[in-house]
């Protein structure tokens, strides 16, 4: 259970199945484990349960395993194709203090065609070091492993000769050419050793994906310390390191996404909670797919999936008891975001972001109180010249801070407004969520105490013998001559012209105390849709999971989709 937000889902008690055309692919989920900035260079496998390993791509439409060959060794090592340097179980592109020894990135490929993997590889063990390929959808073998490329046409031509045709049994030349190293092949070795296995390449057009084996159980496979389900995709369509993909059966995903956004301690009826609104998340339109290929990353700018380490036998029963259940509106995959928790009160999505969602309304949490929150409870004091220092280093242009105070809230109590005031008389102005970014509050629910202010505001109303101070549950005309109850942004007034701006007066404001500002709040977190410790609440209270999803979702589905 983690203290960001981390993403989507909805529903409302109805078991409707979605149409099977738009499911084609929904139970397969593709998950980045490294990719941009974090591609690796070499990536190790090594069974957990199970044994060897099936090669071939995964089908971009339909997700379905395509093999073109199987491995029976239990750990292979993933590398970039280049001259590979390696010490023990590890492989760099550059030579270093700790190499043992080096892979040459160039090899004699045959000029023959092969019908299959199978007739590859058999080729393959007639001859001095050589080992099958898939090059451009065409089954190859390749020879040697060279440093440079005179080396390799060294070879290439020593391979043709008679004598060496005899001496290895071919009945025909055994002629190649050089094959170099690709900005989009994969080379598959035996971690640990210098034995290629497998080299892939197909221009970017296909990825190389590797299935475990099953054996006499479902495959889990060890990758950096995890275990996973499902297979792997190794993506180089550009260059560069491999972005590493998890393609996993859409529960098989939840389990490995529940233990981590929720303590698998926690009540039942909570985690099943959770396991819904993970599901639901994975198969939301992704931001990643277009320049990544997969549908959700592992981490906390989507939700946190780290594999089946910690999972329990009360997550995998969340995930079981609500298969295939998923949260909808309106016939759409609901965005449910959650949070770890709301202070004592929810936010509506457009007082924290942007887009007004209609399931995702702010609400008083009666739940939260009722079970225990660590560091539920917080206070930050900022000195005036650190949080002038802090303002600047978030890209804000201001002088010496000498007043901050909470400008304006919403109608649940939450912040929507923060503003700061230098010694010239400048303000700046936090809206949103950057009230939260900028001074470093663990939620949207707080004061600001000691920070002086900016003058009250008031509205006259009634000819001037009345006044409100804020407009929240007042009826005002909209730009378009529209009267409605006000629900933010700004108000007009009939004009013999049209309609004009409503302005406040504004009453002289007050400078700090002191030499700062104390920030105290409660809750972790945006704020918005569920919160998982009021959801631990609620299941302890004795409530389902069906309860807590529609009490923090007003108006959703719950939809079972098949599998």
């Amino acid at each position: 259970m983690k203290k960001f937000l981390c993403t989507f889902f909805l529903c409302m008690l109805t078991a409707v199945t979605l149409s099977a055309s738009a499911r084609a692919a929904e139970s397969i989920i593709k998950a980045g484990l490294y990719f941009g900035d974090k591609a690796l260079y070499s990536a190790n496998l090594e069974n957990y349960e199970g044994a060897g390993y099936y090669l071939g791509w995964f089908d971009e439409d339909t997700r379905a395993f395509r093999q073109i060959g199987y491995l029976p060794d239990t750990t292979l090592s993933m590398t970039a194709d280049s001259t590979i340097y390696r010490s023990g179980k590890t492989c760099s592109p550059t030579r270093t203090a700790q190499t043992e020894s080096v892979i040459g990135g160039y090899h004699v490929q045959l000029r023959e065609e092969f019908p299959s993997f199978d007739e590859a590889s058999y080729a393959a063990g007639q001859l001095p070091d050589a080992f099958p390929a898939f090059v451009n959808n065409v089954y190859r073998v390749r020879m040697g492993s060279f440093a440079t490329r005179e080396e390799a046409e060294v070879a290439a031509a020593t391979y043709a000769t008679r004598s060496w045709r005899d001496r290895y049994g071919m009945d025909r030349a055994a002629s190649g050419d050089v094959s170099s190293p690709s900005a989009t092949g994969v080379v598959v070795t035996v971690t640990g050793s210098d034995t290629i296995l497998f080299a892939f390449d197909c221009s970017g057009a296909r990825s190389l994906g590797i299935q475990p084996h099953n054996g006499a159980g479902k495959a889990q496979t060890w990758f950096r310390g995890y275990r996973w389900y499902g297979g792997f995709e190794y993506r180089r369509s550009t260059g560069g390191n491999i972005n590493v993909i998890n393609v996993v059966p859409l529960d098989d995903y939840v389990r490995g996404v529940l233990p981590y956004e929720m303590s698998p301690a926690w009540p039942l009826e909570a985690l099943k909670a959770q396991a819904v609104c993970a599901r639901t998340y994975a198969l939301l339109p992704s931001k990643h797919y277009t320049g990544y290929r997969f549908d959700v990353c592992n981490t906390t700018d989507c939700q946190v999936y780290q594999g089946v380490n910690l999972a329990s036998v009360l997550t995998d029963q969340a995930v079981q008891e609500t298969a295939g259940m998923v949260a909808t509106y309106g016939g759409k995959y609901a965005e449910t975001y959650y949070c770890s928790a709301n202070g004592g009160a929810s936010e509506s999505s457009e007082n924290v972001w942007s887009h007004p969602l209609p399931y995702l309304v702010g609400k008083e949490d009666p739940y939260e109180k009722l079970t225990e929150i660590p560091d539920y409870a917080y206070t930050i004091n900022y000195t005036y010249s650190q949080l002038s220092a802090r303002l600047r280093e978030k890209g804000y242009s201001i002088g010496t801070v000498n007043a901050a105070w909470v400008s304006r809230t919403t109608p649940t109590g939450n912040v929507a407004e923060v503003t700061v005031r230098d010694s010239s008389g400048k303000t700046v102005v936090l809206t949103k969520e950057d009230c939260r970014w900028t001074l470093d509050t663990k939620s949207m629910r707080f004061t600001i105490n000691g920070g002086g202010s900016g003058g009250s505001k008031s509205w006259s109303v009634n000819r001037g013998g009345e006044s409100l101070s804020d407009l929240n549950s007042a009826y005002t005309i909209s730009g378009k001559g529209l009267v409605g109850l006000f629900g933010g942004g700004t108000a007009h007034v009939i004009t013999s012209t049209g309609t004009s701006v409503l302005q406040p007066a504004i009453s002289a404001g007050t400078g700090g105390t002191g030499n700062g500002i104390t920030i105290t709040g409660t809750g972790w977190g945006h704020g918005v849709g569920m919160s998982q410790y009021g959801a631990r609440a609620m299941a302890e209270q004795g409530y389902t999971y069906e309860d807590i999803l529609l009490f923090y979702y007003t108006g959703i589905s719950l939809e079972r989709i098949s599998r």
